[in-house]
């Protein structure tokens, strides 16, 4: 935490080092201390220090200086920091002003100089001045601010962005919180220009690309060789194991993500059932400890980077970002994961990110605590969904087709379920509508046997349902199956034109695809299991294969 600062305001210089050296003396352990002969200069710094999220706890001013008086000063120094103590520095002949300065401008006290010896006539006021500030202090945020709508769907990326990549962050509703509206005003931002990132050196992104942000933040942005052993295309758990197995064996290992490390996976609120962790572990927990593994062993991170295609040549696969930018490697582990399916109903595509969420239960619970929200579907995912929205939410309300979760969801998250009240399954039902002008209000429900319909309040909809491979970008000769997921090792000979594209005399590996050196690992692979544990079995699985890959080229 920044240290509280001092600000001593005098222009005579004799004076001003004297009660810099005294206030060094006592308070330079807690406090830092600023001294000038500028009352002007002073005024600039402090719209710069309110922008850094510095506090000032005192202002000691001089009363009779040239640029201004010192009732003056305090008075406009308050304007900016208002809880600051005020302590005016007065001859004999000033007491009077410094008397009216105490209803005028809510002076805390002046002081006569000399004030000699400062541990009978200074400390003991400054003393209780400062005990008295700080039992009212209550420190900022330390850290990235992001203003905007909560009901913005460029708002929502951002924020789902940031809490993807681990960086910790303050959400300020500009129509909510007068805060927001406070620090907008303070770095002159514009509504129209929102959502805002504020960094702690003061800087301002004013409506940003999730890769300027990553930019910013520290997130690589180029690939720093010519040439990788391995290039990893996913950043989920089959990408991280991959990635971590491959640096600790002395791979030259790139990861590449389009958004953040951790995938579905990452925003899972909670995972109970992965071995090692018997009271389990949330997504972002698993991911963070996963990507610090993986750079300790030299991997090299890229993102948010979209890879748009992928061209062999001869041994070398040439990996195209949507930046325009390449990666160059001598194989490749597709890694990309599923993403949710859309929920084909009319009003939803237009309140996406306004009310209705694809996943994202962790990062918008606390935008409905009191509330009531819906959460569409019967797998795990939804299920640790609905436990974490349990906990801020009125009422969760679950909607699956089925007649119950016992098909598709862990026995340990139904029991879960069952036992937390304020969660509501609704079997055989279907949302069929939503409704909303800004954001979402109602939703339209159907009961499948009947086809009766009823609408609902909702503050929320999270949606979580089927999955589908993220793999429409691949436009090269991989084969995949009637849903798009990748096909592998021995399965890809019950494809006709297998034989087109393979001309090695071996059989592909286990998790190799028909073009060689490129391996699929994790959800996105076919007849993969979709649960963690063998996400990241098939990742360090991939890299054996790799291996062997590379010491035949």
């Amino acid at each position: 935490m920044k240290p509280p600062i001092i600000i001593a305001v005098d222009d005579d210089q004799a004076v001003l080092q004297a009660i810099q050296r005294d206030l060094r003396q006592q308070y330079r352990k807690k406090y830092k201390i600023m001294a000038t002969t500028s009352a002007n200069e002073v005024l600039e710094t402090l719209v710069e220090l309110k922008k850094k999220n510095e506090e000032v706890a005192l202002f000691l001013s001089d009363q009779r200086m040239p640029e201004m008086l010192g009732v003056d000063f305090l008075f406009k120094a308050r304007k900016i920091y208002p809880d600051a103590k005020t302590v005016l520095l007065t001859a004999y002949s000033d007491i009077e002003a410094a008397i009216r300065a105490i209803n005028d401008v809510q002076l805390d006290y002046y002081l006569n100089k000399p004030w000699d010896p400062p541990t009978e006539k200074l400390y003991p006021i400054l003393d209780e001045l400062l005990n008295d500030w700080q039992s009212n202090y209550r420190p900022q945020f330390e850290g990235l601010k992001l203003i905007g709508y909560q009901f913005s769907p460029r708002t929502h990326e951002l924020k789902d962005f940031m809490a993807g990549n681990l960086f910790p962050y303050q959400w300020l509703d500009i129509e909510t919180n007068p805060e927001a509206k406070k620090l907008a005003d303070l770095h002159e931002i514009d509504q129209s220009e929102l959502p805002a990132l504020l960094l702690e050196d003061g800087t301002v992104l004013k409506h940003p690309s999730m890769s300027e942000v990553g930019e910013k933040l520290g997130l690589s942005s180029k690939a720093t060789q010519s040439l990788y052993d391995l290039a990893i295309i996913g950043a989920g758990p089959a990408g991280l194991a991959a990635a971590v197995y491959a640096g600790s064996e002395g791979l030259r290992t790139i990861l590449i993500d389009k958004r953040a490390p951790g995938g579905q996976a990452g925003t899972s609120s909670r995972i109970e059932n992965y071995l090692g962790f018997p009271s389990g572990l949330s997504g972002s927990e698993l991911t963070r400890r996963a990507i610090t593994q993986a750079t300790r062993f030299g991997v090299e991170f890229l993102a948010p980077h979209e890879v748009v295609a992928i061209k062999p040549r001869g041994q070398y696969k040439h990996i195209e970002l949507s930046d325009g930018n390449e990666v160059v490697a001598r194989s490749i582990v597709l890694s990309t994961g599923v993403s949710y399916h859309k929920l084909e109903c009319p009003g939803l595509d237009e309140l996406t990110g306004a009310g209705v969420y694809y996943g994202a239960a962790t990062t918008e619970a606390y935008a409905f605590k009191g509330k009531p929200v819906y959460v569409v579907g019967g797998g795990n995912s939804a299920g640790q969904g609905a436990m974490y929205l349990s906990r801020t939410a009125s009422d969760v309300h679950i909607i699956i087709r089925r007649t119950d979760l016992s098909a598709t969801m862990s026995q340990y998250l139904i029991d879960q379920i069952e036992k937390t009240p304020n969660i509501h399954v609704h079997p055989c039902t279907a949302v069929a509508e939503g409704l909303g002008d800004s954001h979402l209000e109602c939703l339209i429900l159907e009961d499948i046997p009947t086809g009766e319909r009823t609408k609902v309040p909702a503050s929320a909809l999270f949606i979580f349902i089927g999955t589908k491979p993220y793999t429409d970008w691949i436009e090269m000769n991989i084969i995949k199956d009637p849903k798009g997921f990748i096909e592998t090792g021995r399965d890809l000979a019950k494809y006709d034109d297998y034989k087109e594209f393979w001309k090695l005399d071996r059989d592909p590996f286990l998790l190799e695809t028909c073009s060689v050196g490129i391996f699929a690992a994790g959800d996105v692979r076919a007849g993969a299991m979709n649960r963690v544990a063998s996400a990241v079995g098939e990742g360090a699985m991939a890299v054996s294969f790799v291996h062997k890959y590379l010491a035949e080229t």
